[in-house]
């Protein structure tokens, strides 16, 4: 039986021997999840447009656990490039965390959107991550095991607080999810997403127009949750429990990570607390 000191150490590296690619990882949610990811045992895949940024987070992660490749998620060829490069290094891909996407500048009439602007949106976020999932589902079928996940947002499930085509991008990864989940279940193969709240990302924050402390404000002062903060790392640690063994049955689910901002039309204001009042 194994001893407890030896079960503490197990748990704290919860990707013991795993190997993850993960797409837009130069920064924000993606950067985080790299660094959680190798520090939790993982052998770590930077896929980005960004090369600059990418060498720089591969390099502060470390050359024995991480490596950067260029790769933009709407060209098929760089998506099965990158996959074959992971497998070429480290012999095999565990984690396909399909996290790079875009914003589009908001304009809340849909008669002042751009086709181009929608289609651009679309083939990062939707085409990219069905690029991902096929590429990653090529060479984890014949290994029988696998963990897909994919950042999706609260605009996958509620509507009215981001673009027409941002929204509708969100919605169609969650329904991806849903019919690869079921299809690659028959291998072994978990597929799942991720929908956070806000967070103060730097493209958030540059679309936004808006330092991070007034992004974080502005983004706390609608949130259902008060006294924290949603960070990067709160997503990270979301997609470390999808990818390890402790979500090993969690499939086909999209995992909210929003402080119930979901659950309730605020405008009732039917549990407000009078100042006075509050214990």
């Amino acid at each position: 039986m194994a001893s407890t000191s030896s079960l503490i150490s197990a748990a704290s590296r919860r990707l013991e021997g795993k190997v993850a690619l993960i797409t837009g990882a130069a920064s924000g949610i993606g950067e985080c999840t790299a660094k959680v990811f190798a520090h939790h045992g993982a052998k770590v895949v930077i896929a980005d447009i960004q090369d600059e940024l990418g060498h720089s987070v591969s390099q502060s992660i470390g050359q024995n656990n991480c490596i950067y490749v260029h790769c933009d998620v709407t060209d098929e060829s760089q998506v099965k490039n990158a996959v074959d490069k992971t497998v070429e290094t480290y012999g095999k891909l565990d984690i396909m965390l399909n996290n790079a996407g875009v914003i589009d500048e908001e304009k809340p009439r849909i008669i002042d959107n751009e086709k181009a602007d929608f289609e651009r949106v679309m083939s990062v976020n939707i085409t990219g991550v069905f690029l991902g999932i096929k590429h990653a589902a090529r060479v984890m079928i014949p290994a029988k095991r696998g963990s897909i996940i994919t950042t999706a947002s609260a605009s996958s499930y509620i509507a009215g607080v981001n673009s027409h085509a941002y929204t509708c991008s969100k919605h169609a990864v969650v329904g991806l999810t849903k019919n690869a989940a079921v299809e690659l279940g028959q291998f072994g193969i978990r597929v799942n997403c991720l929908s956070p709240y806000g967070v103060a990302t730097p493209m958030a924050k540059a679309t936004c127009k808006l330092d991070e402390v007034e992004l974080e404000n502005l983004l706390n002062s609608v949130a259902n949750l008060k006294h924290v903060t949603l960070k990067a790392e709160d997503v990270a640690n979301a997609a470390l429990f999808l990818a390890s063994e402790e979500g090993r049955y969690v499939s086909g689910h999209n995992l909210l990570i929003d402080g119930g901002f979901s659950i309730v039309n605020p405008s009732f204001e039917m549990f407000q607390y009078p100042d006075h009042d509050q214990p």
